[in-house]
């Protein structure tokens, strides 16, 4: 089970994510602005924010491994069509219906762990689902960014594409049936109880405001490092996507020791250790600048595990709607609050992206403040 939704969340992130590298590249080739470049990773998160719940809505109607398995096929064909497209506008397209296709792995996988794995070890085997997606993350950037140089953005989504399909197969092959899951009507029911408990609210509000400041950062930060006083090339700026691997080894540790010493002091460390990253890539020293974008991300997984983890623990019931809402809230985040980043970024530079990022980790903490500690965690009624 572990191996096959790492293979998951691998092959659904570097789908997702295989535009962000080539931004730069796209805004020179295509004549727009970052704001617009920036479109190709908030369409694809945004309409698979929109797609999520129904999907897991299917899914508690058909079963979790058969609409992951459709899902992952699906958007593994329409990657094969980007390097196709003849405008932005055609690719911008093709990137929107791939976040629909990619919806059902990210919106079945947490209620499929939730089913299948005990409650005590869920934290931790919900962060090597999301190591698997941060390797995932870590190849659609970094792949892309090393062929462009090579033979161009059409090659590096071409070869991207052809490597998300192939472990699709991997993922495919390895999934074990449901043991635990038995099929029930859907309806608004699930979906109005879980926005009814204040807590739910609160880590739908966190996966919201958290996701936004990480996909402003990665979004620009590849033209600050483009600029002067930098001025490195575009496979060198695809090296800060190396960065992810804090996130694969904070988000399995955050998930364990959140299972044993509690989830809010954890959550509350990845708070501050996100903050104090973004404040220590201020400077214009690159290794510094490496230093702070490397617990920064550290940070952002190590919460993000112990927030979905979270909501799988508290669901009684609907496990599917709650893990919905928490990714709904995740990727619409990404979508809209990427984009308006990019507004930071062009009127105020790195600074004033700085201080959003910041602006949005204050709202998680402020929204965390109020949940419930490791002793009070019961499912909602």
């Amino acid at each position: 089970m572990n191996l096959a939704l790492f293979a998951a969340g691998l092959t659904t992130f570097i789908s997702l994510y295989s535009t962000q590298a080539l931004l730069p590249e796209l805004s020179r080739v295509f004549g727009v602005s970052p704001t617009t470049s920036s479109l190709l990773v908030s369409l694809s998160t945004g309409t698979l924010a929109l797609a999520v719940i129904p999907v897991s809505s299917l899914s508690e109607r058909f079963g979790r491994t058969r609409i992951m398995a459709v899902s992952s096929v699906t958007a593994a064909i329409l990657g094969l069509l980007l390097p196709l497209a003849p405008s932005f506008p055609a690719l911008a397209a093709v990137r929107a219906a791939q976040g629909i296709a990619l919806a059902g792995v990210p919106a079945v996988a947490m209620a499929y762990l939730a089913d299948e794995v005990h409650p005590e070890a869920l934290g931790g085997a919900m962060g090597r689902y999301i190591a698997g997606n941060t390797v995932g993350g870590l190849l659609g950037r970094l792949v892309p960014g090393f062929v462009t140089d090579l033979a161009g953005w059409r090659w590096a989504l071409g070869v991207t594409a052809l490597g998300a399909l192939l472990l699709t197969v991997v993922f495919g092959a390895l999934l074990p049936r449901s043991r635990c899951f038995r099929p029930a009507r859907t309806g608004p029911g699930p979906l109005l109880r879980h926005l009814r408990d204040p807590a739910m609210r609160r880590l739908y509000l966190i996966a919201l405001v958290l996701m936004a400041g990480f996909v402003t950062v990665y979004n620009y930060l590849g033209y600050r490092l483009l600029a002067a006083p930098f001025g490195l090339p575009q496979w060198v700026t695809g090296l800060v996507f190396l960065m992810y691997l804090a996130g694969t080894v904070s988000s399995p540790a955050a998930g364990s020791l959140a299972d044993r010493a509690g989830r809010r002091p954890v959550l509350f460390g990845a708070f501050a250790l996100a903050a104090a990253g973004l404040l220590a890539t201020l400077p214009h020293a690159l290794p510094v600048l490496a230093a702070g974008l490397f617990v920064f991300t550290a940070g952002f997984f190590a919460a993000h595990s112990v927030a979905s983890g979270w909501v799988g623990r508290r669901a009684a019931a609907g496990k599917a709607q709650a893990s919905a809402l928490y990714l709904f809230a995740y990727y619409a985040g990404s979508s809209l609050g990427g984009s308006a980043g990019g507004l930071a970024y062009e009127h105020g530079h790195w600074p004033a992206t700085v201080a959003y990022a910041l602006a949005l980790l204050a709202v998680a903490a402020l929204a965390a403040l109020r949940l419930s500690g490791p002793g009070d965690e019961a499912p909602a009624s």
